[in-house]
């Protein structure tokens, strides 16, 4: 098997645009020989813990409402064009993602990881949940197959906090400065939310098909 190391953050719209492209190449490939595996990246590692409203956000980010909508169109035209649901309108808020992160890599040691970045993602891209809260995050991790109980045990602690932090600063210093990001092999590292055709062809390099 060849690994795929996947950095993402589960607030990042272009990892959902580019995990729902990568998704639909396995599906086509079943046969594709990935083991998947999901890395934090924050986009906002400084955001206190609970978060902040998304229209001051957006605009402390952006600045005026020209920009945001510069910013957030080919994002929604991408999802048009794939037919991926995207609710930007629904979120209302934008949270610190370092609980999200320690989910993920809990999910990780049960094998779960795909299940719950799915998860997060649908619930923050189309249902504009709050995915920094711990009660929604319990909700999800159950509905993906965890124990909610654990998981709501280990978010009440710093349990992995400083991992994942420290996990996020290492890739930095490595010179990673945006997300998603894919390393084939611990070798290759592939930038952006690259499209369908192009997982396929990796694939087919990999299997000696191309």
């Amino acid at each position: 098997m060849t690994t795929l190391d996947i950095y993402s953050d589960p607030i990042c719209p272009w990892c959902y645009i580019g995990k729902a492209r990568l998704d639909a190449a396995l599906e086509i490939r079943p046969d594709h020989g990935f083991t998947v595996r999901w890395h934090p990246f924050m986009l906002n590692p400084d955001m206190p813990a609970e978060g902040m409203d998304r229209l001051e956000y957006l605009s402390l980010k952006f600045g005026n409402q020209q920009q945001v909508v510069a910013a957030y169109l080919p994002v929604q035209q991408q999802a048009d064009a794939m037919s991926l649901p995207l609710e930007l309108g629904r979120i209302t808020r934008t949270p610190s993602t370092l609980d999200a992160h320690r989910l993920i890599h809990w999910a990780g040691l049960e094998g779960r990881q795909g299940a719950v970045v799915d998860a997060l993602f649908r619930a923050y891209f189309t249902e504009g949940a709050d995915i920094g809260d711990r009660a929604t995050l319990v909700e999800l991790a159950g509905n993906a197959g965890m124990e909610g109980a654990m998981v709501a045990r280990l978010l009440d602690t710093d349990a992995d906090a400083e991992s994942i932090r420290s996990r996020d600063t290492e890739i930095r210093a490595r010179g990673l400065q945006g997300v998603p990001a894919f390393i084939i092999a611990g070798q290759h590292v592939v930038p952006g939310a690259q499209d369908t055709p192009f997982w396929l062809r990796i694939m087919d390099e990999l299997a000696g098909r191309a």
